[in-house]
């Protein structure tokens, strides 16, 4: 028996990737750039484990049993295995994966990317290959390739039709910018109604304003983004991270029928933070929506807490839930009172409670890992997982 556990981060992308040129193998129409989040707080952890003995091969996500014929997730062990030595001595074991997000799947918070980025790690383990492997990553789901590293991120759409260029390579790791904080406010966990890939899909087939952005605007944003975070300067960074998700959205809606992720709340969220811009008269927060209503905000560890504060105004908390389970992440002060000050500057009155469903605080964190305690295992020695769900 040979078993692997790993765990692989989730990254959010200040410059969006929303669209592709090739289907099959998952190759994008514009470069794009992300910060790969602490696995301490969100990410994915799989188990590979084989097995002279096991009949067939399994799949388990979230505690339940999936089909194995997965397109994706066939394509990705099958390079893996082309990569590797065929004298492996479990080269042609039958394998079982585990696989669980700590935070809620297919709701716009790059719940696939976590999951092709470790799956991809877990099996480079397991059949011993070394190299680049975020290509491979892409092949299961495009951001997922930013997940093979940790700290910043750029994906490089690439021009050989064959993807062999389309790869991402760290620009700075997490330690470059330790003060970088993000703020998640959750708005909704469920499954999104449009799936990414269907979106994308459509956003290029009928979508007016999409090759501008990817030939004109990108390249452009891509230049900047970088510069500011290799100078640590949050100011332009904000205002491109925020510009950038607006454009992503903007093309959504010109996709034809428009594809709409984000809600009231979202926009109230996008509102909320120009106000606190304003009242601070600098950019202090910025704000980006993948595809989903959930906001994520990026500022620095110095404005965690007012920004918070004025979370809880605007949006308090409904009062039956747990504050341990509203409250997720790194350690912080969320109780700091709102200061009276801005309230009044900015004309604020607090929105029914409940609005939002948790708030997690995290940081810029490392690439994937290997697992060494045997307790972090998801497998039994029998290959079906430690805990199940109905």
């Amino acid at each position: 028996m040979k078993i692997v556990t790993c765990v692989a981060p989730v990254n959010i992308a200040v410059i969006k990737y929303w669209g592709k040129r090739d289907e099959d193998l998952i190759l994008p129409i514009n470069d794009s750039v992300s910060a790969s989040l602490s696995t301490d707080v969100m990410c994915t952890k799989t188990t590979v484990m084989g097995s002279p003995s096991f009949a067939g091969d399994t799949f388990w996500l979230n505690g339940k049993e999936q089909s194995f014929d997965n397109p994706r997730l066939k394509k990705c062990l099958k390079i893996v295995k082309q990569r590797c030595s065929p004298n492996l001595p479990h080269f042609n074991w039958k394998i079982s994966i585990c696989s669980e997000n700590n935070f809620p799947t297919a709701a716009g918070l790059a719940s696939s990317a976590a999951g092709y980025a470790c799956l991809v790690y877990a099996l480079a383990q397991f059949y011993e290959i070394t190299g680049e492997i975020s290509d491979i990553a892409r092949q299961g789901s495009g951001s997922a390739c930013r997940s093979i590293y940790g700290g910043w991120v750029v994906w490089h759409k690439g021009a050989l039709p064959t993807g062999a260029d389309s790869i991402a390579r760290q620009i700075a790791p997490a330690t470059h910018w330790p003060e970088m904080r993000l703020v998640i406010l959750v708005v909704n966990d469920s499954r999104k109604k449009y799936s990414s890939t269907s979106g994308m899909k459509r956003t290029v087939e009928t979508s007016t304003l999409i090759k501008q952005r990817a030939d004109a605007v990108v390249p452009l944003r891509v230049e900047a983004i970088t510069a500011a975070i290799l100078t640590r300067n949050f100011e332009s960074f904000a205002d491109l991270t925020m510009r950038d998700s607006n454009q992503m959205h903007a093309v959504c809606l010109d996709t034809f029928p428009p594809c709409v992720y984000m809600n009231d709340t979202s926009q109230a969220i996008i509102d909320l933070v120009h106000s606190f811009n304003e009242y601070k008269k600098a950019n202090k927060a910025a704000y980006t929506f993948d595809a989903g209503p959930n906001a994520c905000i990026y500022l620095l560890d110095s404005e965690v807490e007012d920004f918070i504060s004025l979370v809880n105004y605007v949006f308090p908390k409904s009062e039956a839930v747990d504050r341990n389970a509203y409250y997720r992440g790194l350690a912080q002060s969320f109780d700091k009172p709102c200061d009276e000050d801005i309230i009044k500057a900015l004309h604020l009155s607090p929105y029914n409670r409940g609005m939002l469903k948790y708030i997690i605080h995290t940081r810029v964190g490392d690439g994937p890992k290997v697992l060494t305690d045997p307790k972090e295992h998801l497998l039994q020695n029998n290959g079906s997982p430690k805990t199940t769900s109905s």
